[in-house]
């Protein structure tokens, strides 16, 4: 669910072996007042998908006047404030942060009540790996990480995902875990078995290069190709070459493909979805290594501490229209819609971090690259969910993240789960829907054409069915709609020439966004930040 991963088989994997599934005894079930449908309110809060449309409908105009700065960075989302980031703390302050958006954060933005902060996509970021160095030192830096015991770091207990984590809701009753449990074959449990005792082969393995086989971020993965086969074929041919047809397993993987790359397991490369398994090895001196970190507002809390060391650097509602290098020197035009007027850049340096088919419409000589044909990004919708009872159920209590094996969403989590005490009879429940019923192109415009009170009642139904009257609890609902949620790994493209092409500069340009990684996690777009500023650092001492 904008991921930046998950994994939540703690539960299953302690049962393994053990015949049954147990669930945690019947709770309250909570008691909704049964009302007439009625028209929700809310507001369809979207990405400026009109005003980045401009790029190619209606041009901006000319640049008004020109100001000179050392680097300029395109785009605010975590590859963009990362660059910046990494900047500023070594010493490069001459360079501005151009946002299209009113608010900076891109996929990791957030939203805010009177009941609680939310996540608008991206809420969690599981124990950064060992190769993670950068995430760890961006955490040893905000008080996420507050030492280190034996090696392994101590996180800020307030930042730990709080018990429990996450439930499935399965044949009318909530079970603890998300891999099903309820009315299991034992061949379901044999294939379980085989399954996941494959992925912790797969955690542990090294390549004949001494790599991780399955690495975060993903270039520092192994190139052995014993193990880069399985980008050749999609997850469910993986499957289907080992037998395992168990339609619960099957469910679950289809799932985490739908989870963290937004179309199903037909469509995702077999080492992506074996990445999603295999990759999280971080480990933890005060957490169980399966424990993610989180916020009421999701990863919009590390924005939010970015955002506060380089503030006045920071220019949004700024669309990009035109970059060019003239004399050494990169132009970097930009439109403001409030003003209707345009300005220029004078840059020495330019990392761009917005995703790579903006890039192509807006520097001359990236329209024809043949890798663009392979780009795929996923539509999400995404909605916030204000309520005035907390849900409740039949079986394992509520969670942080609360999933239903039935119907298209990914289920919701629980934006006050944190800090429950503050608000015992209200919440916020952030609902994340890849749209993955067609094809990429065909399911972004069909969504773009959807009114408010179409997202609100679906929604409200895919609530309902977890949660009978429920509607009734509802206050409000928000809605935001992601044209390009992030990108999706189709088979041959993440050890393929394509993304190898993508990580190439452009002249003067640097480039910086996760979609150069293949897999849209927050780990992956800080490393090509960081990656990107470092190699404006190093231009700086050899200039």
């Amino acid at each position: 669910m904008f991921t930046d991963g998950r994994l939540s088989r703690r539960a299953f994997l302690a049962s393994l072996g053990v015949a049954g599934a147990s669930l945690t005894a019947a709770g309250a079930f909570y008691k909704y007042r049964t009302l007439a449908p009625r028209a929700i309110p809310g507001s369809l809060i979207g990405a400026s998908a009109a005003l980045g449309h401009r790029l190619r409908e209606n041009p901006p105009p000319p640049p008004e006047n020109s100001e000179a700065v050392e680097t300029v960075i395109v785009g605010g989302g975590i590859a963009g404030l990362s660059a910046a980031w990494w900047l500023e703390r070594n010493g490069h302050k001459n360079f501005r942060l151009l946002e299209l958006e009113h608010e900076i954060g891109g996929n990791s933005r957030s939203g805010r009540n009177a009941v609680s902060a939310y996540p608008w996509a991206a809420h969690y970021v599981p124990l950064p790996t060992e190769e993670s160095t950068y995430v760890r030192e961006l955490f040893e830096e905000l008080g996420v990480i507050t030492g280190y015991e034996k090696d392994l770091p101590v996180y800020n207990e307030y930042y730990l995902c709080a018990d429990p984590h996450e439930r499935l809701f399965i044949q009318g009753q909530w079970q603890d875990g998300l891999v099903p449990q309820v009315g299991i074959t034992e061949s379901d449990k044999r294939q379980y078995k085989e399954f996941f005792g494959r992925m912790q082969e797969y955690k542990n393995a090294k390549g004949r290069d001494l790599r991780s086989a399955f690495a975060i971020p993903v270039d520092a993965s192994s190139r052995d190709p014993k193990f880069r086969r399985l980008d050749t074929i999609s997850m469910d041919a993986f499957l289907q070459e080992n037998g395992w047809h168990s339609t619960p397993l099957r469910w679950y993987v289809n799932y985490c493909c739908r989870d963290d790359y937004g179309r199903g397991s037909a469509h995702i490369s077999a080492w992506a979805g074996v990445h999603y398994f295999a990759s999280r090895a971080g480990a933890a001196a005060n957490a169980d290594s399966q424990t993610v970190l989180t916020w009421p507002e999701g990863n919009g809390w590390i924005v939010g501490k970015l955002r506060e060391k380089f503030e006045k650097k920071i220019q949004g509602n700024r669309l990009v229209f035109s970059i060019n290098e003239k004399n050494g020197l990169s132009h970097v035009d930009s439109f403001d819609p409030t003003t209707n007027r345009s300005s220029r850049f004078i840059a020495k340096n330019v990392i761009f971090a917005a995703p790579r088919f903006v890039a192509a419409r807006v520097i001359p000589g990236l329209r024809d690259q043949a890798y663009l044909k392979e780009l795929e990004y996923s539509p999400w919708m995404v909605a916030n969910v204000s309520l005035k009872a907390i849900p409740a159920g039949r079986g394992a209590p509520l969670s942080w993240d609360n999933v239903s094996y039935y119907g298209s969403s990914l289920g919701y989590v629980v934006a006050t789960h944190q800090n429950l005490g503050l608000h015992p009879y209200r919440t916020v429940l952030t609902v994340f829907f890849p749209l993955d019923d067609t094809d990429p192109g065909s399911s972004r415009k069909a969504a773009l054409a959807k009114k408010h009170a179409e997202w609100a009642e679906l929604v409200a139904a895919n609530l309902e069915k977890m949660h009978p009257g429920l509607r009734s609890e509802i206050t409000n609902i928000d809605v935001m709609v992601w044209g390009h949620g992030m990108i999706s790994p189709a088979p041959g493209f993440l050890w393929g020439k394509s993304r190898e092409a993508m990580r190439k500069n452009h002249g003067a340009i640097r480039f910086a966004h996760s979609d150069m990684s293949g897999v849209s996690i927050f780990e992956e777009a800080q490393f090509r930040g960081v990656e990107a500023a470092k190699d404006v650092l190093r231009g700086r001492r050899l200039a």
